[in-house]
């Protein structure tokens, strides 16, 4: 670790305590950035990523709402404005009890380089709550979500900050959400993205970050001269990256094998086909139910409940060629990470954000394996996002074909960014330093324009 990050990592963790994500995302930025305050001292002279590290703007608000039984309710509400530098703060709403301070200045810090790399002009944004949509009528959903947006429109616009969808905040939510801002402001504006169709959304919108992180994947395999085709891939979660990531790698030849939620994962040797996706698709997004209940109706497949005191998850411990972790913060740890090498893992595409442990990143790094980092691979979400928000300025539509065109076309420039950027700091293949300079360097080149604000 170079003198530079080890002082900054001491200011950061002194500034910010108890947020270890947040420090986590910060020093594996940090520690690939080095190679560029070597070449660029102005970065450095300006405090450039210290600005970055430090949010522009952080709201925090109560969120009191009625549950149906009666009794009053109180939550927190957040939205972290990260930086503006290229474009309105731009990023998801994430309902989960696990939501804190630190988790969301940690996706807000990964989404500046994660929008910049699009080529899409979004600065970096992240808010949610601590509460939690599992098991909740749809009429708590809804008052819990009017309650939030009460507040946070005062903070939001379509040229301002546009939220999204992000974990526990679908169609359902967005609609919600959507309701309540136009009642308030008494304007039909791009104002949210991940809308329904009839009402200002895009097509592709809910499929964008799976399909985006199977096309990253594509795309490494390209390098080797090789293909989608036949291979056995292990993916994580039951939520909108895992499904539609399913799908496409269906679409381009592949076999999944697995799939989870925080209470156990399936293992189906034969793969999960069209008609299981289905199942699932119907079981999570229709009667949110478990996914233990896969193995319930499909009798061959294996459902492994979650041991929390395990030193590893066993969902990484199968035979595969790729891996695709798009569950949730930290899912892969350094044994995990140890288990996908050994079974044969050479593709980790990351549909999650900042799925692995820096010991795990570490290992793939060390075994040179196509290894696509979240702010890469993940980033086809966020990328039709900013298509829904020209769509929204255009008032027209674009056809599913041509989005699709759009997102793969986007991935593809992604991609090409990462590996150029990282044979010309003299890291060839590692797509970590590639993706975190290349987001970096057109984000640290506005701020230098635009002064010291």
């Amino acid at each position: 670790m170079s003198d530079y990050v080890k002082q900054l990592m001491a200011e950061v963790k002194a500034k910010n305590p108890s947020e270890p994500e947040f420090h986590q995302a910060v020093f594996e930025v940090a520690e690939s950035l080095v190679l560029v305050l070597e070449k660029h001292p102005e970065y450095r002279s300006e405090k450039i990523l210290e600005r970055i590290i430090e949010p522009e703007r952080v709201i925090l608000f109560r969120v009191p709402w009625v549950d149906d039984q009666g009794e009053v309710r109180i939550n927190r509400g957040f939205r972290i404005e990260m930086n503006s530098a290229i474009g309105p703060y731009k990023g998801g709403l994430r309902f989960h009890p696990s939501v804190n301070l630190g988790i969301l200045k940690f996706l807000a810090f990964e989404q500046v380089f994660k929008n910049s790399l699009t080529t899409l002009p979004m600065g970096g944004g992240k808010g949610g709550s601590d509460f939690d949509p599992k098991g909740k009528s749809d009429g708590e959903v809804m008052r819990f979500c009017q309650s939030f947006m009460s507040e946070l429109q005062r903070h939001i616009g379509p040229n301002t900050d546009v939220p999204a969808g992000d974990i526990g905040v679908g169609g359902r939510e967005i609609g919600f959400l959507f309701g309540q801002y136009k009642k308030l402001r008494n304007e039909f504006t791009g104002v949210l993205t991940g809308k329904g169709l009839n009402w200002g959304g895009s097509l592709i919108r809910p499929e964008a970050t799976g399909y985006g992180a199977v096309y990253f994947a594509a795309e490494m395999l390209g390098t080797k001269n090789k293909t989608m085709e036949g291979k056995t891939c292990l993916v994580s979660g039951s939520g909108n990256v895992a499904q539609y990531t399913i799908e496409k790698i269906l679409d381009l030849g592949g076999k999944a094998v697995t799939t989870s939620d925080s209470n156990g994962y399936i293992y189906d040797e034969e793969g999960i086909d069209r008609e299981k996706l289905k199942f699932i698709m119907n079981l999570k997004n229709v009667r949110r139910g478990r996914i233990k209940e896969y193995a319930d109706k499909y009798k061959n497949a294996v459902y492994t409940p979650l041991d929390p005191n395990a030193a590893f998850n066993p969902l990484w411990d199968h035979k595969a060629d790729c891996a695709f972790p798009s569950a949730t913060q930290n899912e892969i740890n350094e044994n995990d990470a140890a288990n996908l090498l050994k079974n044969g893992i050479y593709v980790v595409s990351e549909g999650a954000n900042m799925p692995t442990t820096i010991e795990g990143v570490n290992l793939f790094l060390d075994k040179k394996i196509l290894y696509g980092p979240g702010k890469a691979a993940n980033a086809g979400g966020v990328a039709v996002s900013g298509l829904e928000m020209a769509q929204n300025s255009m008032r027209f539509g674009w056809t599913r074909e041509e989005v699709d065109n759009r997102l793969a076309m986007i991935m593809k420039s992604i991609h090409n960014t990462c590996v150029e950027t990282a044979d010309k700091f003299g890291t060839p293949g590692n797509y970590v330093n590639g993706a975190n300079i290349g987001g970096f360097i057109k984000v640290a080149d506005s701020m230098l324009d635009q002064g010291i604000v």
